[in-house]
């Protein structure tokens, strides 16, 4: 069992989020989201929904690191797919790749019509 490096949590307001992604549109989409996230979300019915969890685990993650906005984080390094069960899971790149890499990091996603909440926590291996 490993140790725990940290933990991160973020709500996101859905609605808030819909009027961004409406107004910026799709470059503020691919500066946030990778390709696979992006055709993720847009084959669901509610998009801003699925955008929202993504930025909300993307925000977690980058809390638990404990780096804080260093100029050096990507929101695309944090990627969050889904495993065949419909399990969110965090693919790392670059980057948070490189500062994680004796690291796993856990996810956790739940969301209304309103709110998203992330949970993320960074569990340093063996």
């Amino acid at each position: 069992m490993g140790v725990i490096q940290g933990i991160g949590v973020d709500v996101v307001d859905v609605k808030r989020m819909k009027i961004v992604l409406d107004a910026r549109g799709t470059p503020l989409i691919k500066k946030l989201f990778t390709d696979p996230e992006i055709a993720y979300c847009t084959s669901k019915k509610k998009p801003h929904e699925h955008f929202a969890a993504r930025f909300a685990a993307k925000e977690a993650v980058s809390k638990a690191m404990q780096t804080g906005w260093s100029g050096k984080f990507r929101w695309r390094d944090v990627e969050v797919i889904n495993n065949p069960s419909g399990a969110p899971k965090v693919v790392l790149r670059d980057f948070v790749a490189e500062q994680l890499a004796d690291c796993r990091v856990h996810i956790s996603l739940s969301h209304t019509e309103n709110t998203v909440v992330a949970f993320a926590i960074i569990e340093k291996n063996d």
